[in-house]
């Protein structure tokens, strides 16, 4: 069965400007009162998935997160198919993650489901 595509997150070196412009560009209510301020997106919508929208001293990125059983072996799969681990499995608390670039360089989010 297929992978879920679970969360998406823009990132920019302003993190404020960014929340400020995609809230009002596409009527996203986007809460940041956390110790990151790290935006979390409701799209106040029933389609869709939910995001987030924060700040990246190393500029600008797009990433969307795909919903795994196993984090490592997903990537090690995704160091077989040609791609490169970026952040090895972390345990947030409140999530577990993990990152690889595909062959082109993309980011891409890895979420324990």
């Amino acid at each position: 069965m297929g992978k879920p595509v679970v969360h998406f997150e823009v990132l920019g070196k302003d993190g404020d400007r960014l929340q400020q412009f995609y809230g009002d560009l596409f009527e996203w209510k986007i809460t940041a009162d956390n110790p990151m301020n790290y935006g979390l997106v409701d799209t106040q919508s029933e389609e869709g998935i939910a995001g987030g929208v924060g700040e990246n001293p190393e500029g600008a990125g797009v990433t969307f997160f795909v919903q795994v059983d196993d984090l490592q072996d997903s990537l090690d799969k995704a160091e077989r198919l040609g791609g490169r681990t970026l952040m090895p499995p972390a345990d947030l608390g409140m999530v577990e993650l993990a990152f690889f670039a595909d062959p082109e360089g993309n980011r891409i989010g890895l979420v324990k489901g």
